[in-house]
C-alpha cells in the first residue's frame, strides 16, 4: 500500500528542473552516444500524426474491440506504445499550443479555444526544426493564429502549410476553401452543398506529396487530422461514406459514422507507411501517432458506446485522465523497441526538446518540456518534473501530476482532490484527507505553476 512517506522522501519526491537536468545529463549523453555509433544516412525525418478527439480506448492496441484499426495496431507491433502520454490540454487549441511551444498551459500563449495568436517571440518547434536543417510543414488543423497575424504557421517556423487556420472552420470536413500557406484555395467540389472533397483525404494527399518532394533531405511533418471530431452545429460526424464493415451493424447512424471516421484515419496511416517504405524512408523516419485530447461526447454521439476512454475517468473538457491521457505510439526502426510498452510519463510540451535532441540542436529557453529521448529509447529516466494543466471554459480548473500523485481542483478556493494513479488509474477514490503533506506539496507548487495571462486569467 502507498504511504505518505513513500512520496515525500528523496527517492520519489518531485524534483526541481535543475536537479532533473543534472540527473538526466548522464543518461542523455549515454543514449545519444549509443545512437550516434549506429550508422545512419542522415538525420531522421519526423512525422507526427495527431488525431482530433480520439480517445485512449479508440484504437485496437489500446483496447478497442469494435472499431478496426489494423494499421495503427501494426504500428504498435513495430514500435512502442506509451501508456502514460499526456496531451497539452483537454481541448484542441491549447493542446496544440503546448506541443508547438514546449510550454504547459500555465505558460503557453494559447490556453483555451479562443482566437489568440502565437507571438513572434514564442518558442516554436517549427523554428527549432528549421534550425536543424529540416524542411517543415503543418498539414491539417492549426488553430493558433488567424489570417495575417503572427500566429500563422508560416510565421512560426513552418515552410509549408495546408489546411484550416481556424478550429471552428475545421468542424466542416467538406469546406469550400482551405488555406495554402498565406492564401485561400477554393474547393469547387464542395460548392452548393456538394461533398466532393473530404478534407482529410486532401491532407493525406498533401502529406504524401510533401514526403516525396523532400525524400532527399530531412523533414519534419505535423500531420493533424480532424478525425473523429464532430460537426456540432449539424450534430453529426462527417465522413464520405459508412465503411462496408459497419453498414449492417445494429448501431445508431452516428456511431457508424464515428467508427468509419476512425477506420478511415487508420487507413491513411497505412498509406503513409507504405509510401515511406516505397521511397526507402521507413527506417529513417520517426512516426509518432497520438491524439490532441480525450474523446468528445457531442450528442447524439455517446463516448461510452465504444468505451472510448477505456478504464479512464472523464472525456474531453475534463482534467481527469480520460480528458488528457492519450493513446500514443512511436515507431523508429532500430532505435525504439518493437512490440514494447512503456509506462514512461511525458507530455506534449516534451516534444519540442525531444525532437531538438534527436535533430542535434539546442532547445530554446523558457520552456517547460524536457527531452524524453532516453525514455523513447527504453532507457531509465529520472522522475519527470511536475505536470500542470489548467482549463478555463467552465471557470478555472487545474490539475497536477507529481510522480504517481494526481490532483484536480474544480474552482479556485475549492479543495484539491487527490488520486494515487498506481493503485487507482480510474481516479475513483479521492485520498486527499489521508495525505495532507502531499496536498501541501502540490499547493506549494500551484502558487508558482502559472504566469499571468490577460486572455486567460485566474479568477
Amino acid at each position: 500500500m502507498t504511504t505518505e512517506a513513500s512520496v515525500t522522501g528523496d527517492e520519489s519526491a518531485p524534483i526541481s528542473r535543475r536537479r532533473f537536468v543534472a540527473a538526466f545529463g548522464g543518461a542523455a549523453v549515454a543514449s545519444v552516444v549509443l545512437w550516434a555509433k549506429q550508422p545512419r544516412r542522415r538525420k531522421p525525418n519526423i512525422i507526427l500524426m495527431v488525431a482530433d478527439d480520439l480517445g485512449y480506448g479508440d484504437v485496437g492496441c489500446f483496447g478497442q474491440k469494435l472499431i478496426r484499426t489494423p494499421n495503427v495496431d501494426r504500428l504498435a507491433t513495430e514500435g512502442t506504445r506509451f501508456t502514460q502520454c499526456y496531451a497539452g490540454s483537454t481541448v484542441c487549441a491549447p493542446s496544440r499550443s503546448c506541443l508547438i511551444t514546449g510550454q504547459h498551459t500555465g505558460h503557453t500563449r494559447v490556453r483555451g479555444n479562443a482566437y489568440v495568436p502565437l507571438m513572434p517571440d514564442d518558442p516554436s518547434i517549427g523554428k527549432v526544426m528549421q534550425s536543424a536543417g529540416c524542411r517543415t510543414a503543418i498539414i491539417g488543423k492549426w488553430g493558433l493564429g488567424e489570417p495575417e497575424t503572427s500566429g500563422v504557421p508560416t510565421r512560426q517556423g513552418f515552410d509549408e502549410f495546408y489546411g484550416y487556420l481556424n478550429q471552428v472552420h475545421a468542424h466542416d470536413s467538406f469546406p469550400t476553401e482551405l488555406w495554402r500557406n498565406d492564401r485561400k484555395e477554393a474547393l469547387d467540389a464542395n460548392r452548393d452543398g456538394k461533398q466532393g472533397a473530404y478534407s482529410n483525404d486532401l491532407f493525406l494527399r498533401e502529406s504524401l506529396a510533401f514526403v516525396e518532394r523532400n525524400r532527399q533531405r530531412p523533414f519534419f511533418l505535423l500531420w493533424w487530422h480532424t478525425i473523429p471530431h464532430a460537426f456540432p452545429a449539424k450534430r453529426t460526424i462527417e465522413v464520405p461514406e459508412i465503411e462496408p464493415e459497419y453498414r449492417n451493424k445494429p448501431w445508431p447512424d452516428i456511431e457508424k459514422r464515428f467508427a468509419s471516421a476512425v477506420t478511415r484515419m487508420d487507413r491513411d496511416m497505412g498509406k503513409m507507411m507504405a509510401h515511406l517504405k516505397r521511397l526507402g524512408l521507413d527506417r529513417d523516419t520517426i512516426v509518432v501517432f497520438t491524439s490532441d485530447n480525450g474523446p468528445h461526447a457531442v450528442p447524439p454521439h455517446n463516448a461510452d458506446f465504444f468505451d472510448s476512454n477505456g478504464i479512464l475517468r472523464g472525456t474531453k473538457r475534463d482534467l481527469y485522465e480520460g480528458g488528457i491521457r492519450v493513446p500514443t505510439i512511436i515507431r523508429w526502426p532500430g532505435r525504439i523497441r518493437a512490440g514494447a510498452t512503456s509506462a514512461q510519463p511525458w507530455a506534449f510540451w516534451d516534444m519540442l526538446p525531444t525532437c531538438a535532441e534527436v535533430a542535434g540542436v539546442k532547445s530554446p529557453k523558457g520552456i517547460d518540456g524536457v527531452s524524453v529521448l532516453p525514455g523513447w529509447l527504453g532507457k531509465p529516466m529520472p522522475q519527470h518534473p511536475p505536470f500542470y494543466w489548467e482549463f478555463t471554459e467552465r471557470g478555472f480548473e487545474q490539475a497536477v501530476r507529481m510522480g504517481y500523485w494526481k490532483a484536480v481542483r474544480h474552482a479556485p478556493g475549492k479543495p484539491l482532490e487527490l488520486y494515487d494513479l498506481r493503485a487507482d488509474i480510474s481516479e475513483a477514490r479521492d485520498v486527499a484527507p489521508r495525505y495532507p503533506t502531499v496536498i501541501q506539496r502540490i499547493e506549494t507548487y500551484l502558487r508558482t505553476a502559472r504566469t499571468r495571462s490577460d486572455r486567460f486569467p485566474n479568477p
